[in-house]
């Protein structure tokens, strides 16, 4: 594994994610393992209420504003129904985590393994998803006997490589990321195999033999660290225009967009233009925007601002055609294996339920979230100075519990199911004995074990009649993990499932 700088403005590594496809398991085995049929049912339940209708998904808004909303799929994900029921009612594109790259692909010389992208195509024509192709040529996950060869023979092994996999995808796929991550943070070009063989020629080489394979896919460069005004970025900037010059077939470049919360570039923006002003287009293609664990509500509320902020700025730009979250949710997020102490990256939480983030994002599109997004000058962690008000024993309560060793995470979503708007709620029960709560998110509970209080944010304090809001909590345990018996909202019973 290589682990690359993620440049002079980033706080910590980063490592780049599709190379990894242990990543979506270690995530799901901590968080998601214990999760039951009934609970699944039960979560899909509140995904209905709480991601909205067709009529509201993330790709139905994106497609009314013209550009698309996509996601990364792995093939052991398309066995979770729960990831994949949110995959095809939000998502209109996908890109496979692993399964086009060229280890998969072409693991030994002439040996050609199209299976699993297969899956990840047939997944996503079933559900009328796009597919955007990941990735041709890189210098990750690219077989030893590929680096082996003698100089003189990687060209032709390059182009044996490109042809064979584009064709076989001819037709199937809307874009093709042909060379990913080839400059290092200062700019320069990598010292991979490609560019020991053929220097920086090797780009303009693969970007013809895939158009020649495959005419109508949109052909991409693709990197991370781009995203804003830097060496990086300039460098692309200028092999892009150098490119275009020559007459090269080239689309569109790919912004990767693997941020750390609060640092979203102020020059994203510009940097689209710039790159658009060239005759070529820009994608958000990998998204997501980490945090330091636990997440705070005001954490979270951050990091609605950086996807609202992400999305804005390609609705900005005439150019930029679409944004795709890397991963559907947390539970599937290859952040917390790679980056120690940091997770919750995505839309959606480990039980799949969508978080500030896809309220903000929803916002961010013209549609109205399940809630109303904790706006940049919002305090995340403020109660409602009113009295809670409502209408008593007009509630229902949902509540999922994902355990694991000495943890457990906890999501509950309440519906509002009386006829007066409650502004401002208080939700009461009593922890299971020995369980702790560490941390909370869209609410703040006191005390931290026994019977407690969680309460509404200055964001999701309003519940119109048949509105629901979902938050949550990570515990430890002793061996307990069961779920709170009952639920009081404002002081009145709610009903449970």
């Amino acid at each position: 594994m290589t682990a690359h700088d993620y440049g002079a403005n980033r706080s910590s590594v980063r490592v780049s994610p599709a190379q990894h496809p242990a990543r979506t398991l270690v995530r799901r085995g901590l968080l998601v393992a214990a999760a039951t049929v009934a609970a699944g049912a039960l979560l899909l339940t509140a995904l209905g209420t709480q991601a909205g209708a067709a009529g509201t998904s993330l790709k139905t808004l994106a497609e009314a504003k013209g550009v698309y909303f996509g996601t990364a799929l792995t093939q052991s994900n398309l066995s979770n129904s729960t990831l994949t029921a949110v995959a095809s009612s939000q998502f209109d594109m996908v890109t496979p985590g692993n399964e086009m790259k060229w280890d998969t692909t072409e693991p030994s010389n002439g040996t050609y393994n199209f299976a699993p992208g297969d899956a990840i195509v047939s997944y996503a024509q079933a559900n009328g998803m796009r597919v955007r192709g990941h990735n041709l040529v890189w210098h990750s996950q690219l077989p030893s006997w590929v680096s082996s060869l003698p100089t003189a023979q990687v060209q032709a092994a390059m182009e044996s490589h490109i042809t064979t996999e584009a064709t076989h995808y001819k037709g199937k796929v809307y874009s093709w990321d042909v060379v990913n991550e080839p400059f290092n943070d200062d700019g320069t070009l990598r010292q991979d195999a490609f560019y020991a063989a053929m220097g920086s020629g090797y780009i303009a080489d693969a970007l013809r033999t895939a158009h020649v394979a495959d005419p109508n896919a949109k052909l991409y460069l693709n990197d991370y660290n781009i995203e804003g005004e830097n060496a990086k970025s300039d460098a692309m900037y200028s092999l892009v225009a150098s490119l275009r010059s020559q007459g090269v077939p080239i689309d569109g470049v790919g912004l990767e967009s693997h941020f750390i919360l609060g640092q979203v570039p102020s020059t994203m923006k510009a940097n689209m233009q710039r790159f658009t002003a060239l005759g070529v287009n820009v994608a958000v293609t990998e998204l997501d925007d980490r945090i330091l664990l636990p997440a705070t509500a005001a954490n979270l509320a951050q990091q609605a601002t950086d996807y609202a902020t992400v999305i804005n700025d390609c609705l900005g730009v005439s150019g930029c055609v679409g944004v795709s979250q890397w991963g559907v949710g947390d539970a599937d997020s290859w952040i917390p294996g790679f980056f120690s102490g940091y997770g919750a990256a995505t839309m959606y939480d480990s039980n799949y339920q969508p978080k500030p983030a896809y309220n903000a994002a929803v916002t961010a599109l013209g549609g109205a979230g399940s809630t109303s997004s904790p706006s940049a000058s919002a305090s995340a962690s403020a109660s409602p100075t009113s009295s809670p008000t409502g209408a008593a024993g007009s509630c229902r309560v949902a509540d999922v519990v994902n355990a694991w060793n000495t943890g457990l995470t906890e999501n509950i979503t309440i519906t509002n199911t009386g006829t007066s708007t409650v502004n401002g709620w208080s939700l009461g029960f009593t922890l299971a004995s020995g369980q702790t709560v560490t941390s909370a998110w869209n609410t703040t509970i006191s005390p931290s074990t026994g019977t407690v209080k969680a309460t509404s944010l200055s964001y999701n304090g309003t519940l119109a009649p048949g509105a629901a809001t979902t938050i949550g909590f990570q515990a430890t345990h002793a061996g307990n993990t069961a779920a709170p018996a009952s639920f009081t909202l404002n002081g009145s019973a709610c009903s449970v499932g």
